[in-house]
């Protein structure tokens, strides 16, 4: 059961020298027994013993903007620097998946590379000792914080009304729209979290609410999947093309990939947290076996979204063909045309020739009264030259497939005549030949006339 310490959470802000408000900062105090407290942020508690079965959590969340990660390590030299090392913030801002040990602390980070102000841009670090964690996140994590919560809407007897109407014994009316906004989260931001009582419950919990918002996301993204497929069921061709204009598919398959990338650094580092951790005699076996539930929810994650990408690629499959159909359809009303004006075309280039001699028309020198004809038959041996070609192509693609042929037993027949073997059974003969190319080709060409090959 949870128990507030104080009545209020506060941010902790201290006046920093060169970015003062770019980062939100919050410190707690635990003592163990399921109790917590804000505190003042001070990163020299941090490293000491601690009291009795007390540790402390120092959360540093970034904001999300098109700033360079070079940015954000300026920010964090700024907050947590010092105590904190050089070697320490490098560790945790780069991107990529890590977990290790850096200067005695177990230190792992699920930063995925991409623009800072992408929701599909996932970034959590956190660096753990004894009695104290240190976080940095990426913009806001549900459920990441504590704080005291009054009455919460999930602890209320719902019923059906509109809205604005109150419902009858005690009961409350929930809108339609709160209730899908309740649907897209994992867990609501009202539920209550269990103050952690040891560190490793606190990483179980920092990890925990890290899947829960992936798997938000993940939510959200499908929803919205479902409901494109239902538009595009009942809309027409304005909305399919308004749909291709708009790359809304690919945008979608590329956030998918970056969402599978969050995916499989969260399973490949959470795993190697859970090997060093269970080295560790502060670390619970309790905590060692949400670990591993906490694995398994991600590859089942890994599964579902590989499900969701099969998805949005059938429906861009589906509205390719339905371009390529459009398209289709407009090159056949164009050959319609091409058919109506072809012959048109043709009457025309043939009696706007600039010869003697064309039927219906006052030319009367006896000179060139026979050119229109000449260059008519002229026209009909060249398209009986292609009719023939065309009907008989093994007149001239019987060459091309002869030449190669020609060329491979010429060739043979040299290597045998310089002592290499059977090149079909020495495979070393072939590899000299192969050096000897040069010179080859130059007695290739005596070969050929005097064996008359070609």
């Amino acid at each position: 059961m949870r128990f507030d310490a104080t009545s209020t959470t506060k941010e902790a802000r201290l006046p920093r020298a060169h970015f003062p408000g770019a980062v939100k900062q919050r410190a707690y105090r635990f003592d163990g027994l399921g109790n917590y407290s804000t505190k003042e942020w001070d990163l020299a508690e941090a490293n000491g013993s601690g009291n009795g079965g007390e540790f402390y959590w120092y959360h540093v969340e970034l904001p999300k903007g098109n700033q360079k990660l070079a940015v954000s390590a300026q920010y964090l030299i700024d907050v947590l620097c010092p105590p904190l090392k050089l070697n320490d913030i490098l560790t945790l801002v780069s991107n990529g998946p890590f977990c290790g040990h850096v200067d005695g602390a177990l230190v792992f980070r699920v930063n995925s590379p991409g623009p800072a102000e992408s929701n599909f841009t996932l970034r959590l670090a956190a660096r753990v000792t004894v009695n104290s964690v240190v976080t940095v996140s990426l913009g806001r994590v549900p459920r990441l914080g504590f704080s005291p919560t009054g009455r919460s809407l999930l602890s209320e007897i719902p019923s059906v009304g509109g809205d604005g109407e109150k419902g009858g014994s005690g009961s409350i009316v929930i809108p339609e729209h709160v209730l899908e906004f309740l649907l897209t989260m994992n867990h609501s931001e009202e539920a209550d979290n269990p103050v952690p009582n040891t560190v490793s419950n606190l990483v179980v919990h920092i990890i925990d609410t890290h899947v829960d918002h992936v798997q938000d996301i993940a939510t959200k993204l499908e929803m919205e999947l479902d409901s494109v497929e239902l538009e595009l069921d009942k809309g027409g061709s304005s909305l399919k093309k308004q749909m291709l204009d708009d790359r809304r598919f690919p945008k979608m398959h590329l956030n998918l990939q970056h969402l599978v990338q969050v995916v499989s650094h969260g399973e490949q580092v959470f795993l190697r947290v859970k090997e060093k951790c269970a080295t560790k005699s502060w670390f619970a076996s309790e905590d060692i076996v949400a670990l591993e539930e906490l694995i398994g929810r991600l590859r089942r994650l890994k599964e579902n979204l590989g499900f969701i990408t099969n998805r949005v690629t059938a429906v861009q499959a589906g509205l390719d063909s339905w371009q390529s159909e459009q398209i289709n359809r407009k090159l056949y009303y164009l050959s319609f045309l091409s058919m109506i004006f072809l012959p048109l075309s043709i009457v025309t280039g043939i009696f706007g020739m600039n010869v003697g001699g064309v039927p219906w028309t006052n030319q009367r020198d006896p000179e060139l009264k026979d050119g229109f004809i000449n260059v008519m038959i002229v026209c009909a041996v060249i398209l009986f030259l292609l009719l023939f070609c065309f009907g008989f192509p093994s007149l001239y693609t019987r060459n091309l497939v002869l030449l190669p042929l020609k060329r491979k037993f010429c060739l043979d027949t040299i290597i045998k005549e310089e002592n290499f073997g059977t090149p079909r059974k020495d495979f070393f003969g072939i590899f000299r030949c192969k050096k000897i190319m040069g010179p080859l080709n130059q007695q290739l060409e005596v070969c050929s006339k005097d064996r008359k090959i070609v």
